[in-house]
């Protein structure tokens, strides 16, 4: 099977996998690509001797991976909780890092059938996200840091200018809350995958975050066809300027309506979705465009090798 590639390909594959050497092997059958008999696997040792002179080259695959599970910690946490009252269980929750607890967070007494199936949906693809890159990961994922869905949404919603002064924003304490709470979430998650697409090497790692991509698009598309429908373009709107002002100088984002049409479906005028930075995407959810390494929704910040925002001042 091996027998088509070269060393170097070998070595690089394997040297990106994982955040050290010990856990690659493991990495790769978790995802399953060590079922390649007796000379695959002997190849395979010669590249973890290899990995060994790992040359600069940004971080490794496990590292954008864990990046992405804090993530879908964040999310699957929202979600569920929004949805059943109960967040991830313990046995999705450790690795790598220090565990953070959730605060904040129950079930939504949805007005509509339609958005409680909606909100269902989601709960339980973000819940299979996390498993996923659990799973793929093996020992080298991290675990959920400490996450605030109480006060962060409050500060998220007073940057936005939904609230003001002492008023606090409950994104669970009814539909159109929770709606504007999962866009802050959303737009931001289809961006990051696109952004770190380039940072992942191994081709089957690619294949599968693209996945996930593409379902967090449907999500994000999903979840401004409903707003725009209930007439929240306004509000929208201002959480896309709000997440704008954190990341950076350029006008990347858009909200549901541009020029007064709707717009579902924010691209470039090439018709391609944009993308952010890992570094500017914990700008937002960090709350802060600063160089940092916690706060907002992460208040002890995320695990694992890429923790820090960018330097927007």
């Amino acid at each position: 099977m091996f027998e088509g590639f070269s060393r170097a390909f070998i070595r690089e594959t394997i040297n990106r996998s994982a955040e050290n050497g010990v856990d690659r092997r493991r990495f790769l059958r978790a995802a399953g690509l060590t079922t390649v008999g007796v000379a695959g696997a002997g190849v395979l040792g010669n590249g973890l001797a290899y990995a060994q002179e790992d040359d600069e080259q940004g971080p490794s695959d496990a590292a954008v991976l864990n990046f992405a599970l804090n993530l879908e910690y964040l999310e699957a946490e929202f979600y569920l909780r929004a949805a059943t009252g109960e967040g991830l269980s313990d046995g999705q929750v450790d690795g790598a890092g220090t565990l953070g607890g959730v605060s904040g967070g129950r079930q939504v007494d949805f007005e509509t059938r339609q958005v409680r199936q909606y909100a269902d949906e989601i709960a339980n693809d973000e819940r299979a996200h996390v498993d996923f890159l659990r799973a793929a990961l093996g020992d080298a994922k991290v675990a959920r840091p400490a996450i605030d869905l109480d006060e962060a949404f409050t500060a998220a919603a007073r940057a936005a200018g939904l609230v003001r002064g002492d008023e606090r924003f409950d994104a669970f304490a009814n539909e159109n809350n929770f709606l504007l709470g999962a866009f802050v979430f959303e737009d931001v998650g289809v961006t990051a995958y696109k952004g770190a697409a380039p940072l992942i090497a191994n081709k089957t790692f690619l294949e599968a975050a693209a996945g996930i991509l593409a379902v967090e698009a449907y999500h994000a598309g999903l979840i401004r066809t409903v707003l725009l429908a209930k007439g929240l373009a306004k509000e929208a709107g201002r959480i896309s300027d709000a997440r704008d002002s954190l990341d950076g100088p350029a006008d990347l984002d858009q909200g549901i309506k541009v020029r007064g049409k709707a717009n579902i479906v924010p691209t470039d005028d090439n018709g391609i979705a944009f993308s952010r930075t890992p570094g500017q995407v914990l700008n937002i959810v960090y709350l802060n465009p600063a160089a940092v390494t916690e706060g907002g929704f992460f208040p002890d910040g995320v695990n694992g090798e890429v923790n820090t925002s960018d330097s927007n001042d």
